[in-house]
């Protein structure tokens, strides 16, 4: 997946994410990466009681306009999304449970019917990007999940 009109993704930061029916749901935190393809696949936004609750939405079906990032999900499944620590590495079983949230397909999963990847998952996790608030993996994990591009 790419960036939002090949952008770069530290220019998503601070952008504010609208839902799929217009209503601002908060600013882009973090950026996470792809641990496999290096390729922005998730942002963090504030939402919650003050914006103490950082969630995860993917960048899949996105766009940019102006200051705005419009997600194709409702504000009310975003604020019901699973409750994962933006703080370091997104693992593959986090991020499985987030797509499966929000009703998407996990980009390399088999489809119906296919064969597993023998070589392992591919295109998992996600890294924060240096420039979007992230921190580095501070387990020293890699190969799966990802985390925020820091």
């Amino acid at each position: 997946m790419n960036a939002p009109l090949g952008e770069p993704p530290r220019s998503l930061t601070g952008l504010h994410v609208v839902d799929a029916d217009g209503a601002k749901v908060g600013r882009v935190q973090q950026v996470y990466r792809d641990d496999a393809t290096n390729e922005p696949e998730w942002i963090t936004v504030r939402t919650g009681l003050f914006g103490m609750k950082e969630t995860f939405i993917p960048l899949a079906g996105v766009r940019r306009t102006g200051d705005e990032l419009h997600v194709p999900h409702d504000k009310e499944t975003i604020k019901a999304a699973p409750r994962i620590d933006a703080d370091g590495h997104l693992d593959p079983s986090e991020e499985t449970e987030l797509y499966r949230h929000y009703g998407m397909a996990r980009p390399g999963a088999p489809h119906p019917g296919e064969a597993p990847d023998p070589g392992g998952e591919s295109g998992t996790g996600g890294t924060p990007d240096p420039g979007s608030g992230g921190t580095s993996d501070p387990g020293g994990t890699s190969g799966t999940g990802g985390m925020p591009l820091g």
